[in-house]
């Protein structure tokens, strides 16, 4: 008596007689995927247009050019003429953006943490406190938009408070607010806890997103800029408060220079063997890293100044002499 052997396949119920298809990879029940969200699709067009690396290069340079253009400026001098580095101008942009990009950073993180919060207590079941809440951010939002937009056309208080970037920051956080008051009106009309739906079919969204990225992210260029300007004077006024505790700066050279300057002094050697036998003090040296020196007399001010600029050669040569050492007798070079 022969015995039947039934063979199942797998996903086959041998009961029911019913084939159950196997689960599709990474198949755990939670429905379709949701497609990209307009910024999203935004930040993948724009990497794929702009390189990430390449752009920040050319904003620290930006930003660079005019730290360095409005610190020289101080002093008379255009920086032009020094010949800075590419590699200089991103150094100064790194004095010029710390304090900016730390701002940032900390309001961005703040603005996350009261999200998350709002977001638990947020019933948007009860309408009248939902709507009530929307309309104080769009509000909110929409003043400081106007007040920032209106800035860039009218000189308004806003763009005398903080070194200048009351105003660029007024339009990016009031169009953030409008931003954020639009997602909040979406997940209330979409129902309690839905995903923000799109703006609109196709390229609506990115184009939504695309016009928040140009407001914000050009108003966060201006208030960087006027920033970054403010720094570069800062720092030259810093300079001169300084200047008397820099070292002295003695600058021989073989012919006459012919420097006439408050405070600087000329001295002829009368060794006929000497190399260099004119003798310059009452100086001070400038920070640059150029094929120059940039010197200025060391009682130095902007009403009787000026800025001596020396194209570095062999027939000259700097000698430093440290403040601490002003009592040492020293040996005349002359």
């Amino acid at each position: 008596m022969g015995r039947t052997v039934t063979a199942t396949r797998e996903g086959t119920d041998p009961a029911a007689g019913s084939s159950v298809p196997p689960p599709g990879p990474g198949s755990d029940d939670q429905g379709p995927v949701p497609p990209p969200s307009g910024g999203s699709q935004l930040v993948n067009l724009l990497g794929t247009v702009v390189a990430p690396t390449t752009l920040l290069t050319s904003l620290l340079f930006y930003f660079g050019w005019s730290h360095a253009y409005y610190f020289y400026d101080y002093f008379g001098v255009n920086s032009t003429l020094l010949g800075l580095s590419t590699r200089d101008y991103v150094q100064r942009a790194v004095d010029g953006l710390f304090i900016p990009m730390l701002m940032l950073a900390g309001a961005g993180l703040l603005a996350l943490w009261a999200h998350s919060l709002l977001w638990a207590r947020l019933d948007l079941r009860s309408r009248p406190h939902a709507l009530r809440l929307i309309a104080a951010v769009a509000t909110v939002g929409l003043i400081l938009a106007i007040g920032g937009f209106w800035s860039v056309f009218v000189v308004t208080a806003l763009r005398r408070w903080l070194y200048g970037t009351a105003a660029p920051l007024s339009l990016a956080f009031g169009v953030l607010l409008l931003l954020y008051a639009s997602h909040l009106w979406r997940s209330l009309a979409a129902g309690p806890r839905t995903p923000d739906r799109a703006s609109g079919p196709g390229w609506g969204p990115v184009a939504e997103w695309a016009a928040v990225f140009v407001l914000v992210g050009l108003s966060l260029f201006w208030a960087a800029n006027n920033y970054s300007v403010a720094v570069g004077r800062q720092r030259a006024h810093q300079m001169v408060l300084q200047l008397p505790r820099e070292p002295d700066v003695v600058l021989f050279s073989e012919r006459s220079l012919s420097l006439v300057a408050p405070g600087v002094r000329e001295l002829r050697c009368k060794d006929p063997q000497a190399g260099y036998r004119f003798r310059y003090d009452g100086l001070k040296l400038l920070p640059q890293s150029s094929g120059q020196y940039l010197l200025l007399p060391e009682k130095w001010s902007r009403r009787n100044g000026v800025a001596i600029l020396i194209p570095k050669n062999d027939s000259l040569r700097l000698e430093l002499v440290p403040v601490s050492a002003h009592g040492t007798k020293r040996p005349s070079a002359c």
